[in-house]
């Protein structure tokens, strides 16, 4: 990847989901080795990581992309879920109220040669700034192992510590999280 690439911050269309899908399952093998066995990271790929298309239709999912294909993915949600791709939620999913609820930090992931290279940050302030200019003064997110300190950094706290079983008696350990959201230019607390 050259120094001269341009890259471009955009929301995430629904041509984009194979795409995503790959970049997903390339991010979570490579970025959580050391924190996750394989067997926990093969059944979080199939039961938990993946495209929610809910997030792509309602325009608060994001990508960058440069010359490669996408190098970045994350976003936001106005929705109840917390975490997982479409193959981990159910099918309702209702709205949040901003007045009482927290806006959803949801599936960041970034290409693993694109790691450490501010991608992530530029999806965090893209979505707490649009999460505040929809009303919302709180941010939830579900964070992987690997992602706890990276979120940290951007002044999320841990809450709860919690212990998905998938469906093929895999245990993988994630961390609740939450910051408050006080000014749309501020991408940490």
């Amino acid at each position: 990847m050259s120094n001269a690439e341009h890259f471009r911050l955009r929301p995430a269309l629904p041509e984009d989901e194979d795409e995503l899908r790959q970049l997903i399952q390339r991010s979570a093998r490579a970025l959580s080795a050391g924190y996750y066995d394989d067997a926990v990271r093969e059944a979080a790929i199939v039961h938990v990581f993946g495209v929610d298309s809910q997030l792509i239709a309602d325009g608060t999912y994001f990508v960058i992309d440069g010359t490669a294909g996408l190098l970045a993915c994350g976003g936001w949600s106005r929705r109840r879920t917390l975490f997982g791709g479409n193959q981990h939620k159910s099918d309702v999913d209702p709205l949040l109220d901003p007045a009482v609820d927290a806006a959803r930090i949801r599936a960041f992931f970034v290409a693993p040669e694109c790691a450490r290279r501010g991608f992530g940050a530029r999806l965090m302030a893209t979505s707490a700034a649009a999460a505040y200019e929809a009303g919302f003064r709180q941010l939830e997110l579900m964070a992987t192992l690997p992602g706890v300190p990276l979120y940290a950094a951007y002044g999320f706290v841990a809450i709860e510590d919690v212990t998905e079983v998938v469906p093929n008696g895999v245990s993988i350990p994630f961390v609740r999280m939450r910051r408050a959201l006080l000014a749309p230019h501020l991408s940490r607390a």
